[in-house]
């Protein structure tokens, strides 16, 4: 009887020192500072060029005609919108989340977009011109409609867009 009280009183002493200890040791949430969200947002004919626009969210958001050209979209978050005749010319968007956004008559020349997920997106009648899509993912049927107008090489990466496409 004893042993039992004892390993009994072990446990409930473990207990409190483990709910102690976790009491006063809290650590931070990592919450994103300064996180930037265009959710919902009309931004038709921004001017966004050049601008350092890292890990920001446009989701659902209406862009036809902004200029990202030159702007910096690392790892940013671009789903459900509308960049109908937007300009990327020479933008990164490396890491990019582009799933479901409708790029018909983008301007994308030498726009880069290494290891973005550019699922459910299209591209009718995009610039392609000097793109570099290296280990991005993109949908094989908008593959095989940028490789029939695939041309040039990235100036940043030396990549070109047809290899960067897988193109044959």
């Amino acid at each position: 009887m004893k042993k039992i009280l004892l390993r009994l009183f072990t446990l409930i002493l473990i207990l409190i020192l483990a709910f102690i200890w976790v009491m006063l040791n809290p650590q931070p949430a990592f919450a994103q500072i300064n996180t930037i969200n265009y959710n919902n947002a009309s931004l038709e004919n921004r001017d966004f060029s050049h601008t350092d626009l890292v890990g920001v969210t446009f989701v659902a958001a209406e862009m036809r005609g902004t200029n990202f050209q030159g702007a910096n979209l690392t790892n940013a978050i671009l789903t459900k919108g509308v960049l109908l005749k937007a300009n990327l010319e020479g933008a990164n968007l490396a890491g990019a989340l582009v799933d479901r956004v409708t790029l018909d008559g983008a301007n994308l020349k030498n726009a880069i977009f290494t290891e973005a997920t550019l699922t459910r997106s299209r591209f009718f009648d995009a610039d392609v011109t000097g793109a570099d899509f290296t280990d991005a993912l993109i949908d094989r049927y908008q593959v095989a409609l940028l490789c029939k107008r695939a041309d040039g090489v990235n100036p940043v990466t030396g990549i070109s867009t047809r290899e960067s496409l897988g193109c044959r």
